[in-house]
């Protein structure tokens, strides 16, 4: 694992520019999700040992002169991930997957095929055994056939409320264990005692982070009326100060949205808001 941080941190900007052109964030933005990655894995590599320690238990309570909980693989877990952070939200996974002895098989989105590859390679290259982490560049329809297979004995996925349910459903037909990340829309708020100036710089980024594409983005403010037009007129400001283009410029601060579809659907979500 320290060795595949190694790497990572290696090839920490060619990984960023390979995030950056699949997907839109800004090269800024990728290079940090990268950086994180790496600091994930070396958390993992030197704290797995201690975390997977056997804990002990009342002995007396159940009869016997040692009494333990211990923590054993699972085997192979199939992750389905979301390419608004295509390394993270992998890592995330596969590090401690990896180091309590598990396989990790990735199902990653249709539109990062590149940086799912690259993860492909990464625990290959750094020494884990052939097989040890695998990606497979199946469409969404093949998930279904992959979970039902009796090799595979758990999944995890991030992505929307109607992928979470369907994963849910066919591990639950299957009796498979599942950790599901699915959506929300919690609110900012800001209250009569907030530091304005620090509560539209917090708003600011909440709402711009990963170019708006972010399951804890502030998607609702909610502002108490005795500070709304402050919060307001700050807020707009500094919204319109960011500068939008191109996401491999140094200077860009938002990048286009990932994909056609995501652009039409804000389009609309716009108009309507508007009318």
């Amino acid at each position: 694992m320290r060795a595949a941080a190694d790497l990572l941190e290696g090839e920490l900007e060619e990984t960023a520019r390979l995030m950056t052109t699949e997907m839109g964030k800004t090269l800024a933005a990728a290079r940090a999700e990268a950086a994180k990655c790496v600091t994930g894995m070396r958390y993992y590599a030197d704290n797995a040992e201690a975390l997977l320690a056997d804990e002990p238990g009342d002995a007396r309570a159940v009869g016997a002169r040692r009494a333990y909980a211990r923590y054993q693989p699972l085997g192979p877990v199939l992750a389905v991930m979301p390419w608004n952070f295509p390394l993270w939200q992998v890592i995330r996974f596969a590090a401690p997957a990896l180091m309590a002895g598990n396989v990790g098989l990735l199902k990653h989105a249709s539109n990062v095929p590149q940086t799912a590859l690259y993860l492909g390679e990464l625990f290959t290259r750094a020494g884990f055994p052939q097989g040890c982490f695998q990606t497979l560049l199946i469409g969404s329809s093949q998930v279904e056939r992959v979970l039902r297979d009796r090799r595979v004995v758990a999944a995890t996925l991030t992505g929307s409320e109607p992928a979470g349910r369907s994963v849910a459903s066919i591990a639950g037909s299957e009796v498979k264990k599942t950790v599901l990340e699915l959506g929300g829309s919690d609110p900012y708020l800001v209250m009569p005692s907030a530091d304005v100036e620090a509560a539209v710089s917090t708003a600011v980024t909440a709402r711009v982070q990963n170019n708006g594409q972010s399951c804890i983005a502030a998607k609702r403010f909610i502002v108490h009326a005795d500070v709304y037009d402050e919060f307001e007129g700050r807020f707009v400001g500094r919204m319109e100060s960011l500068r939008v283009g191109d996401p491999m410029e140094e200077t860009t601060d938002v990048g286009p949205l990932a994909t056609e579809q995501g652009l039409d659907d804000l389009e609309r979500l716009v108009a309507d808001a508007a009318g």
